[in-house]
């Protein structure tokens, strides 16, 4: 595989993997979705809810 095919290869792949990543971070934070809004908790919440 020459140079020039094995680089488009690669950026494809990195694309893909980047695109992939995005899917999971959102699907997580629709799975938090609610305890995401109650950003301004005391710090005595957030040392218990861990």
């Amino acid at each position: 595989m020459n140079a020039e095919l094995e680089y488009a290869v690669m950026q494809y792949h990195a694309s893909e993997l980047r695109r992939a990543a995005a899917e999971q971070r959102r699907v997580m934070e629709a799975r938090r979705g609610p305890r995401a809004e109650r950003r301004h908790r005391s710090v005595v919440a957030r040392f218990l809810a861990s």
